[in-house]
């Protein structure tokens, strides 16, 4: 293992969906390692066993492939410091545990549940942290091995200093200080012989020779006892990239118990996943420029981690789909019409109508693939409409003068013999100048009688293109008939 190389990991816990904070920390943590030329690897952290979901870790491979995020190391394309999954690494933590035991930066702690009951209502009747007295820390040697000998069940403690502050520095946070008084004596081997989260932490990121730590802000007062225990074993302390929490708005953060998007919700919504990626790296980070649009290889490029910043991401949906937009546009037109396929296929059944025409018009106008549906479902079958739709002040119409536009437009719509987009434009052109009206007390009426929506995809030409002749001549003919009344 190349010792100057910058090494990255990101170390989910597999529980059964990608959060969008998840994911923007695998994002970083690949970024800072491929700036650099150096390796990203994947740990899976299972030692929680409760959390445990089947398929979870499934659902890890599947995001960062798709996403690009390939990792050089893992439990699937192995590695030199493997395994690569905490729970097949139980019996290298209780190794390191016991080393610490012996240079009494930890000790074996016997105190079941009543005892450790009454100290946390001890803390809360004075209203002060709970935190370990250091009992067990008071055993002898031989009490300690008579405890052993007869198999009560224990944990290992971090022993902390009470008095004196410990200090690091962050890259993202600048120097964070605490009082060692504030330092609990946390536990490092829970009774089951499993590694809490913080101890597995710090002993697999050594072991694999992790440079650069990526992780959420809310593990910064957690950081102290990690340095403490990197400190204990005489091991290098990484470089620590905390970045900020991501918000739903000023007060919430985004979470998955809120039902807030993970990335597989915005992938089913209709976003693309190069536009998600896009976006979660601009949540904390920017490139001190004006440039929005990033390909990851450009991210790659000009990633530089110390400009990640301090206060909290606002996870903004119009932005979101703003971006999304500009993606969907990129696409050539089959890739775009092979994504929308599926989404007119819910709300188009008539088999007359010219899919590949309809994508023509939707390519440009269309932000997330799953409003395609409600923006085309008059295509199939007109929908009920209240003939208030055609009043529009903009438009100068008014129930008469649609009236009439529309019986003027109707015999010559019949004449016509070839009807296309083309065609239909000029003749309906030219029969307003004839008329000497504004163009939108024609076109209104007619998009209004083929739709019988407010809002739709393209104008009346685009529309009546694809209806087809009989139908738009139908729909015309109601518009006229509800008129009329």
């Amino acid at each position: 293992m190349d010792h100057n190389k910058i090494r990255t990991r990101y170390a989910p816990s597999p529980t059964g969906y990608m959060h969008v904070g998840n994911l923007r920390t695998a994002l970083y943590a690949y970024l800072i390692a491929k700036h650099d030329g150096g390796d990203f690897i994947l740990r899976i952290e299972d030692t929680d066993q409760e959390r445990f979901v089947e398929g979870a870790v499934d659902v890890i491979y599947n995001t960062l492939k798709l996403t690009g995020l390939n990792h050089d190391e893992g439990p699937d394309v192995g590695g030199p410091v493997g395994p690569y999954v905490q729970s097949e690494r139980r019996n290298i933590y209780l190794e390191y545990a016991e080393k610490l035991v012996e240079k009494g930066e930890a000790y074996y702690c016997f105190c079941n549940k009543e005892r450790l009951d009454t100290l946390r209502s001890n803390a809360e009747a004075l209203k002060r942290p709970f935190k370990y007295d250091k009992h067990c820390m008071g055993l002898s040697r031989e009490e300690v091995q008579g405890k052993l000998n007869n198999n009560v069940p224990y944990v290992i403690r971090q022993n902390n200093p009470t008095t004196g502050t410990t200090t690091f520095d962050d890259v993202i946070y600048r120097k964070v200080s605490v009082e060692n008084i504030e330092l609990e004596d946390m536990i490092l081997i829970k009774s089951d012989g499993l590694p809490t989260y913080n101890f597995a932490n710090v002993v697999d990121d050594h072991l694999m020779g992790i440079t650069h730590v990526v992780r959420g802000s809310e593990y910064l007062s957690s950081s102290p006892k990690y340095n403490r225990l990197y400190e204990a074993f005489g091991w290098d302390i990484p470089v620590y990239v905390h970045c900020p929490p991501i918000m739903k708005d000023a007060h919430h953060k985004l979470s998955k118990r809120n039902g807030d998007a993970s990335f597989e919700d915005l992938m089913s919504k209709g976003y693309l996943k190069d536009a998600i990626m896009n976006y979660i790296a601009l949540l904390g980070w920017n490139p001190g420029t004006t440039q929005e649009i990033f390909s990851l290889e450009e991210l790659v490029e000009i990633f530089d981690y110390k400009n990640i910043n301090k206060s909290p991401a606002i996870f903004d949906r119009a932005k979101l789909k703003w971006m999304n937009g500009e993606y969907i546009r990129k696409l050539s037109e089959d890739e775009f019409h092979a994504m929308a396929l599926p989404y007119y296929k819910e709300v188009i059944k008539n088999h007359h109508i010219d899919l590949l025409k309809v994508s023509t018009l939707l390519h440009s106008r269309t932000e997330v693939l799953s409003d395609i549906p409600e923006s085309i479902d008059f295509i199939d079958e007109l929908p009920e409409y209240s003939k208030d739709l055609y009043l529009h002040n903009k438009m100068k119409t008014t129930y008469d003068n649609s009236l009439e536009n529309l019986r003027h437009v109707l015999p010559i719509l019949k004449e016509l013999q070839y009807w296309d987009y083309d065609h239909l434009h000029d003749t309906v052109m030219s029969l307003i100048e004839k008329r000497g009206i504004k163009n939108g007390q024609m076109l209104w009426p007619i998009r209004t009688a083929l739709s019988g929506k407010q809002f739709t995809p393209g104008g009346a030409f685009e529309l009546a293109d694809i209806l087809g002749k009989e139908e738009s001549l139908k729909r015309i003919e109601k518009g006229i008939e509800m008129l009329s009344k």
